[in-house]
């Protein structure tokens, strides 16, 4: 092994800022590092008895050091984050996970597409992300295929191809999903605005599109155009729907940039929010495992450096737990009081649990003899701090179409399976109107109203399919029946699963990859499934038990008897006058019988 004369080459080094690189004997790059005097920072390597054998074993290696100076400690941050990204030293810490997030990409083209992607070519359109949630990126994409009319084809529309009549008219057209560019039909200035709308959602800016959408929907009600109005109005609405799921903190804030740190001796935990007009844009958590002796301040500012960059924040204040120093163009606060203050707190938050659930994830993984349903209802006790074991989970969730036939179901997990015998769904009764906090209310009084008066087993938890306005409700009727306290009660919002608990307005993001949120959102979907079935199962009955109305003598009563009875029309049609007649007399089984011979004589 060569000797290396470390001081000779310190002698070399200037006291000036810029990026040094320590390569070893076979002519490989160890470590990047960047510095305010390279010769302050390059010296303390040798000069200094390192309790940190990772270090001690970095400087055994050492065999030959190149630098660049450089104007700032800025443009040293630069060179250094892309000097280790293509080279990916052994001694640096790395920032980037081992998979790529998607993006929202509007294309550079004639009357653009907007799809998903995980490749980023700049050259050929606009991106917006990544979306470390797909799920919160495609509840976006169908939200805009519900308000504007996209094309999904891939066809040149350019000018000269529509002019020469190369294309027809697809199916996406027929269904009114598209309104036909391809052939002329939509004007590229109409189309292009629809895009711009885009845009500013995904900016976070909704008062633009909302704008355009109520002007619409006055214009067309003044010129008495009743269905289109109507139209718009159900695109304002789903925007406004829209709006409210979002994780708003207060549009006051404006764009800021919350990260935050915690670390132990092996790795860091930093979890970043992108605010745009006071809405949480974006939200990432990592673990940095530490490489050398990184402080908090080296490795946040790293980190830091990435999430601008990645998530193209140009945010002029930071908010953080830590003085920094950094070069960027942005006021550090660390907020003591008030909504910013909550913002810090939110993220610490979500630091400390991503932390937690990795200590437990590992504790879980090491016992072997742990199988795996109560691994997960372990990791959803500590993931969602309940003093028992969840083995009885309770789930509710509100079903209407268009405001009609208003319905609520409950689904029940035992030892984290479905028990379906215990399975309720409920018709609401004292609601008018699609109310779905009014119906919450009611269904989670008349459940545990009844298990309290037969004395039976009340659930482990209880999960409410909503945001802050559900899960609210939900606690009002806790509150009623006497068991707000006992029973340990959550709701799962749909845009960015966020796990909300009562009376606390920052909600838990927990890992997408965690078993204990995939459990929470198989039940909360089991729970939409079995809402929806009984909607529409209802709603049959009801256009079944109306079509019985329509027989002079036959009220809605009668009418659900017979179907009770029957099961359904055809058994009737199909039944004799005598049979019919033990249920509803012989005078009004006349009646029956003489309206479905005339249907089908008809």
């Amino acid at each position: 092994m060569s000797v290396f004369d470390y001081k000779a080459e310190l002698a070399k080094i200037p006291a000036e800022p810029g990026v040094y690189r320590y390569f070893s004997e076979e002519g490989e790059i160890i470590y990047v590092g960047k510095a305010k005097s390279l010769k302050n920072r390059v010296s303390s390597y040798f000069v200094k008895n390192h309790a940190d054998r990772k270090t001690r074993r970095l400087v055994s290696q050492i065999r030959r050091i190149e630098f660049t100076i450089v104007h700032t400690e800025f443009d040293a941050l630069l060179l250094e984050n892309q000097l280790i990204k293509r080279y990916q030293p052994r001694f640096n810490i790395l920032l980037r996970d081992d998979k790529t997030y998607p993006f929202i990409k509007i294309f550079n083209e004639p009357f653009p597409r907007v799809e998903s992607t995980r490749r980023v070519d700049k050259k050929t359109g606009t991106y917006f992300g990544p979306f470390a949630n797909p799920r919160a990126m495609y509840n976006l994409l169908d939200m805009f295929r519900e308000l504007y009319s996209l094309r999904t084809c891939n066809l040149n529309l350019s000018p000269e191809h529509i002019k020469a009549d190369k294309y027809k008219v697809c199916m996406e057209y027929h269904l009114k999903r598209c309104k036909g560019p391809c052939v002329g039909l939509q004007p590229l200035e109409e189309y292009e605005q629809e895009v711009a709308q885009i845009q500013q959602i995904l900016k976070g800016q909704m008062s633009i599109p909302q704008q355009y959408f109520k002007q619409n929907m006055v214009q067309a009600a003044e010129k008495l155009e009743f269905e289109k109005a109507h139209e718009w109005k159900i695109k304002l609405e789903l925007l406004q729907n829209f709006q409210t799921k979002s994780t708003v903190v207060n549009p006051k804030i404006g764009n800021v940039d919350v990260i935050v740190i915690a670390s132990d001796e092996e790795a860091a935990y930093v979890n970043y929010l992108k605010i745009v007009n006071g809405y949480i844009m974006a939200a990432q958590t990592l673990e940095v495992k530490k490489k050398l002796e990184e402080t908090d301040e080296e490795i946040l500012a790293l980190v830091l450096f990435e999430m601008r960059t990645t998530y193209e924040s140009e945010a002029k204040e930071i908010i953080t737990n830590i003085e920094i120093t950094t070069d960027f163009k942005a006021e550090i606060t660390i907020p003591k009081i008030g909504d910013k203050r909550s913002l810090l707190e939110m993220a610490l938050k979500n630091v400390h649990y991503f932390r937690k659930e990795k200590a437990e994830r590992q504790l879980i993984e090491a016992s072997a003899t742990t199988n795996r349903r109560d691994r997960v209802l372990i990791k959803l006790k500590a993931d969602l701090q309940l003093k028992t074991l969840p083995r009885h989970i309770e789930c509710f969730d509100n079903s209407n179409i268009q405001g009609t036939n208003p319905v609520s179901a409950m689904v029940c997990f035992k030892e984290g399976r479905a028990s379906k015998k215990d399975y309720r769904h409920f018709s609401i009764k004292t609601v008018v109107g699609p109310n779905d906090f009014a119906s919450m209310y009611e269904v989670v009084t008349r459940r545990y109203t009844r298990l309290l008066e037969e004395n039976s087993p009340l659930p482990d938890l209880i999960v409410i399919d909503g945001g802050k306005g559900q899960l609210s409700a939900a606690c009002d009727a806790l509150k009623a029946v006497g068991l707000y306290g006992k029973v340990p009660i959550v709701g799962i919002a749909k845009r960015l699963e966020e796990i909300y608990f009562p009376e606390d307005t920052l909600p838990l993001y927990i890992d997408k990859k965690s078993e204990s949120l995939r459990l929470i959102q198989q039940i909360r979907d089991e729970a939409h499934r079995f809402a929806i079935t009984y909607h529409r199962d209802k709603r049959s009955r009801n256009a079944i038990v109306s079509e019985l109305e329509n027989v002079d003598g036959i009220g809605k009563k009668t009418a659900a008897n017979l179907l009770k009875e029957f099961k359904s029309v055809k058994a009737i049609r199909e039944a004799d006058a005598e049979k019919i007649a033990a249920f509803v007399g012989k005078d009004k089984a006349q009646k029956i019988k003489e309206y479905f011979a005339q249907q089908q004589g008809e």
